[in-house]
């Protein structure tokens, strides 16, 4: 079954932008940004495109009908969540049910369950730094601040992103998804993000909450856009000054999944992230070290939409730390623009060589010069823009001189 990366997940046949309005809610002056089909064939690739053709939803796509494992161990539960909004506990031959009248709240063990979630209709399964404060020089006073505490700041930081780290080789072990399935649902994340205007922060979080999710369970590909939108919903809570209402996450669905289904994917998702929802990306380190290390307007772009790639694949960037990819996109910037990698101040504060970073480095460059090319442009769309420098339009070099 083939798909593309604008239509809706789980309607029937629906049209961009289309779906009628409920009584309730203000009519919308723009369309709503919906997601595609997801194939069964990985290497499939078709063009993305943002008209008015009509699409085939992903709920429609077949399910293998399995029992989804999300890991191994000696005492597992089976988890179900049905269109009666119930948890149902299965752990040898006893249950337990939990209701949303509920009597009980019975904990879930991220560590120890099995997931399983049905196709049918009714079931179901990030103070906001502006996008590199607009590239205005930074006051002597905040510079001031940074150089007071950065240390201490960046410490913390690399320890925190061993312990929130997603786990690299996860999608080989996921039943029913695929690599090409999550690149499309990253696509639509970054359109969602520029539709109501989030923070980049709040997509790198999003990504990270759905990566350590799909990290520890098992996704039916009929529920992957619901994870994604409970995703970004909890990153955009948790970074956004005022994030969009629950509502419009149900409406950017083309009302896909009920207002219900999604907040019990977020109970869930919280759950199984332990309710740990501060951790660093690679957005913030590569803030830091631009603002320890000062670059052009162009250059700090660049290096955020380089970064912001990076977000597309799973492998081979879950393998490098988020301060490393953040090094990768601040040496690839500087060497694409100005002919130097790694400044000594930067090496004297991470301690990262560039020897380092050289192999976080060719994988990014690889992804930089493909970028032009392949099917899900939402990214280099949104770095189009004079706001962003138009800084996806600059040309990959040909080669890296330790190539």
């Amino acid at each position: 079954m083939n798909f593309t990366s604008h239509a809706t997940l789980g309607s029937q046949e629906n049209i961009f932008g289309g779906g009628a309005l409920d009584g309730s809610r203000m009519p919308r002056t723009k369309q709503r940004t919906v997601l595609g089909v997801l194939s069964e064939n990985e290497q499939q690739s078709r063009a993305v495109c943002l008209g008015a053709s009509k699409h085939r939803s992903l709920d429609e796509a077949p399910s293998f009908g399995i029992l989804a494992q999300a890991c191994t161990s000696n005492f597992s539960f089976d988890v179900r969540l049905e269109d009666t909004s119930e948890i149902v506990l299965t752990s040898t031959g006893s249950t337990v049910s939990e209701r949303t009248s509920h009597e009980h709240d019975v904990p879930l063990q991220h560590e120890d369950f099995h997931l399983v979630l049905d196709q049918s209709s009714g079931s179901c399964m990030e103070t906001s730094m502006q996008d590199l404060f607009e590239y205005e020089p930074l006051s002597s006073q905040e510079a001031l601040a940074v150089d007071e505490y950065a240390e201490e700041i960046h410490q913390h930081l690399r320890q925190a992103e061993l312990k929130f780290r997603p786990k690299p080789g996860y999608m080989s072990k996921q039943p029913d998804i695929t690599n090409w399935m999550r690149i499309i649902l990253i696509d639509w994340l970054v359109e969602v993000g520029e539709e109501y205007k989030l923070s980049a922060e709040t997509i790198f979080l999003a990504v990270n909450y759905l990566d350590r999710f799909l990290s520890s369970m098992s996704v039916l590909r009929g529920k992957l856009q619901l994870v994604g939108t409970a995703a970004i919903l909890l990153a955009a809570k948790y970074e956004e000054v005022y994030p969009p209402e629950v509502d419009e996450f149900v409406y950017i669905t083309d009302d896909t999944y009920t207002k219900k289904q999604l907040l019990r994917m977020e109970h869930l998702l919280l759950k199984v992230l332990g309710f740990d929802l501060t951790m660093p990306t690679t957005h913030q380190f590569l803030i830091l070290y631009i603002t320890l290390e000062p670059v052009s307007a162009n250059t700090a772009h660049l290096a955020l939409f380089l970064a912001e790639l990076s977000l597309l694949e799973v492998d081979p960037f879950l393998r490098h730390l988020p301060s490393q990819v953040a090094a990768a996109s601040y040496c690839l910037a500087n060497y694409t623009l100005n002919k130097a990698f790694w400044p000594d101040h930067l090496y004297a504060f991470t301690g990262y060589t560039l020897a380092e970073i050289v192999p976080c480095l060719k994988d990014l460059h690889k992804l930089h010069q493909t970028a032009a090319n392949r099917p899900q442009q939402a990214i280099r769309e949104k770095y189009k823009t004079p706001r962003n420098g138009a800084v996806s339009l600059i040309t990959a070099l040909d080669s890296l001189p330790f190539q």
